[in-house]
């Protein structure tokens, strides 16, 4: 059941009031909710509200709530995504993903093997964050990840620390990744950095040994962006959260 993110005017006592357009618009004429349904939302504080539909208006929707709690659905350490844009199917493709995978920030990044033009990516973060809505609400998860303007893969990677840089590389296939977490610092952000659909250039690999920055490989396979995002944050996930 998809969940539906609320302002705090809407919460009553006993009952949500709902009046956004948005979300009206979603419960009433994509999943044609009708009185006595159970639907969840969710506010601010990560509150999730289990109501029963008691009322339905042109404008308005009346809930009232069954029951409420903390949501669990949201990651202890602050994960951030350092993409390499895509084309623009896949791009839409690697926001869905790591919202799905529970990233807290999202950096759109230029590298060198970027097939993506720049001015095609002007203008597009609100369509991200909308991506990124949608697939908040379908996965239940507690917060709505940051999506940053697009800036180029140096530049983004000043904003986190060398220890906290994790970047996937197929070129290195015996990379342990436990031993790259060893030394991690689980309260500062981390960086899972992945390339885009020609991977990395020659002169970005030395740019990293440079920097010495933790080169990691996914194993065997060589994985589409969107997927690669998936297995890489999976991955990190079960071995530190």
């Amino acid at each position: 059941m998809p969940h539906f993110l609320i302002q705090k005017e809407e919460i009553k006592e006993n009952f949500i009031e709902l009046n956004d357009n948005e979300n009206l618009f979603h419960l009433t004429k994509v999943l044609r909710v009708k009185i006595g349904e159970e639907i969840k939302f969710i506010d601010a504080n990560q509150i999730i509200y289990l109501t029963k539909i008691i009322d339905i208006k042109k404008n308005f929707i009346k809930a009232e709530i069954i029951e409420k709690s903390k949501s669990e659905r949201v990651l202890k350490t602050e994960l951030c995504l350092v993409q390499s844009i895509l084309m623009s199917d896949a791009q839409n493709s690697a926001i869905a993903n790591a919202t799905q995978s529970g990233v807290k920030e999202i950096y759109p990044a230029f590298s060198d093997n970027v097939s993506a033009p720049l001015n095609s990516t002007k203008n597009k973060t609100n369509k991200w964050e909308k991506i990124a809505l949608e697939n908040f609400k379908q996965c239940e998860r507690a917060d709505i990840p940051i999506i940053h303007e697009v800036s180029d893969l140096k530049t983004v990677l000043k904003n986190f620390k060398k220890e906290n840089i994790l970047i996937f590389a197929e070129k290195f296939e015996n990379t342990d990744i436990n031993n790259c977490l060893a030394d991690i610092n689980k309260n500062e952000k981390i960086a899972i950095v992945i390339g885009p659909e020609g991977g990395f250039s020659d002169c970005e690999f030395n740019y990293f040994k440079e920097q010495n920055y933790k080169l990691i490989s996914l194993g065997k396979m060589i994985y589409k962006a969107p997927n690669a995002i998936t297995a890489a944050i999976s991955n990190i996930i079960t071995r530190i959260e």
